[in-house]
This record gives structure tokens, sequence and C-alpha cells, in this order.
């Protein structure tokens, strides 16, 4: 498989189109996506809609992940991760590159990740002046999940609860959203926004297959560098019967309109990624399919559920 080419400071003269790519913009569709399922829960419930309000949120959610995909660069570097990783698969896996391929220097880097955080934590002001106090508890928790990943002394992933914060932040970002137009909790966008959230940390699961020896070696032990290769693999089936498996109680139980059962059809991308990974974890490089299928599979699930929560008003 060609791998793109890695950044380097020759192709990003531009000092506005350097800071922009070092957020790795192409992978920040999956907190849009966790937006846009918070917005149609609310739509689907009978919520006033407020277009700026809901213009200004997704705003808020991608300067977030943009954020966290900074501070982990930074951090990584700290660690020494990436600098090592020679078994990644650009651009998935391995981190941007920015820092290892001299691009930006690691202190740049680190005052871009704090600096979208404070545009996120006045954003956030913004919002919940404008809707709730409580929207705070929101706020807090994603901006202190999105740091302590893989911030020292927490460094989250590298103690097992990688999966957990992915799952976490993502849902956070669909319950806020939600929270912005109906200036109140309610279950809704707990319900909805689950499944996607669960598909969200299968790519950071099967991500860490090429990674694993260079992730090891920096101590960052997360479950599939704690486990056999042969039993982390089950991991990754794991948690799609574990979303899909929502996704059906969630309709069964009444928690979600019966139309919702479309996001299955996003089923076939994941069994897919599921199976290659079955095959070839032993051999990272050949996973890359396999990652393409995993933000298929989140994308396609995310897109449906979405459309099926705005026709079943």
């Amino acid at each position: 498989m060609t791998q793109p080419l890695e950044p380097t400071l020759a192709a990003f003269q531009n000092p506005l189109a350097r800071y922009f790519a070092a957020t790795r913009p192409a992978f920040l569709g999956a907190s849009l996506m966790a937006s846009l399922i918070g917005l149609a829960v609310a739509w689907h419930d009978g919520v006033a809609f407020d277009t700026p309000l809901a213009l200004v949120t997704l705003l808020f959610a991608l300067l977030a992940h943009a954020g966290v995909n900074v501070l982990n660069d930074y951090y990584d570097a700290l660690n020494g991760t990436d600098a090592q990783n020679t078994g990644r698969i650009f651009p998935f896996t391995g981190g941007s590159r920015f820092i290892q391929n001299g691009v930006l220097t690691p202190a740049q880097t680190r005052n871009l990740g704090f600096a979208l955080m404070a545009c996120v934590a006045a954003a956030g002001l913004w919002l919940m002046a404008r809707s709730a106090p409580q929207l705070m508890y929101v706020g807090l928790a994603g901006l202190f999940i999105g740091w302590a990943y893989s911030a020292p002394p927490f460094r989250l992933n590298s103690r097992g609860l990688g999966e957990l914060c992915v799952a976490a932040g993502f849902l956070a970002i669909t319950v806020g959203t939600d929270f912005v137009q109906r200036k109140g909790f309610a279950a809704a966008p707990f319900a909805a926004g689950l499944s996607y959230a669960l598909l969200v940390t299968n790519l950071l699961y099967i991500n860490q297959f090429p990674d694993r020896t260079a992730d090891t070696a920096a101590g960052k032990l997360h479950w599939v560098a704690r486990l056999e290769v042969r039993h982390a693999r089950w991991g990754y089936a794991l948690i799609v019967a574990l979303a899909y498996a929502w996704l059906l109680a969630g309709v069964a139980l009444g928690w979600l309109p019966r139309l919702a059962l479309l996001a299955g059809l996003a089923l076939p991308l994941s069994g897919k990624a599921a199976r290659l990974l079955l095959r070839h974890a032993a051999q990272p490089q050949r996973l890359g399919d396999a990652i393409k299928l995993t933000i298929g599979a989140m994308l396609v699930h995310g897109a449906l559920l979405s459309l099926a929560l705005l026709l079943s008003r």
C-alpha cells in the first residue's frame, strides 16, 4: 500500500497553512458527526432550533478536537513514542509527524494546542451564557479528558483508559450539542450517541496495532500493548458488537425511532474491518484497508443515525 507523503517544512511555507494542517483537519469529521447527532436528537425531540447556537457549537467541537490532536502530538513527542515509531501507517497512526519532520518545534506545537483549548474555553463560556450554567460540567469533563488522555501525570491512555476516554469524549460532544439547544440534560442524546462513540473508539483501538511496538517501548500500555496480539484483536469485534447491540436495544426499548435501524447498514463495513484485523493483527502494516473501513463505518453510521432522527421528528 502506497502511503501519502509525510509533511515537510518545504511543503508548508505558509505559517497559517502549517498550523492549520497540524490540527489534522481530515480527522475532525469524527467530532463534526458527533455534533450532528446531538443536533438531530434535539430536532427529533421538538426542541426549538437555534441555528446560530448550532453553528457556534459545531465550531466549539471542532476546535476542541483540533486542540486534543495537537496536544497529543506534543505529549507523544515528549515521551518518544512517535520518534521511534517505524511501523506507522501514515496518516492514520504514528501522529502528524510535524514535530518529528521539523515542520513545527515542540514548543510551537504545545503553544498551538493550548491556544486552541483557550478558544474552546471562551466559546464554552459564550454557549453557557446562552443555554444554561450546567453546560460547564460537560465542557470541563471534555477538556480534562482531552488533556489527560496523553498528558502527565495522568496519561490515561497509557493506563489502559484510552478507549474509555474516546467513548466518553465523543459522547460528551453529542450530549453537549443537544444541551445547548435543549438548555438542559436529557437521556436522549446519551441513548443516541453511544453507538457512534463506540465506533469512534474502534478507530483508536485498531490504530494501536501498527503503533504497538513503539508504544510499548515508550510505556504507553494501552490494552493492545498489554495483551498478546492474538487476544487483543478480539477487542475490536467486541466493541463492534456492543455498538450495534446498543443500537438495537435503543430501538427495542423505544429510546430511538425505528428508522434508526438504518444506522445498522454500516455493520458490513465494521464486519469486514473486523475480519481483516483478525487476519492481519500480527502483520499491522496490512491494516490500512481495515482502518479506512473503520472510518467509513463510523461516518456512515453517524450520518444515517442523524438522518433517521431528523426524518422521525
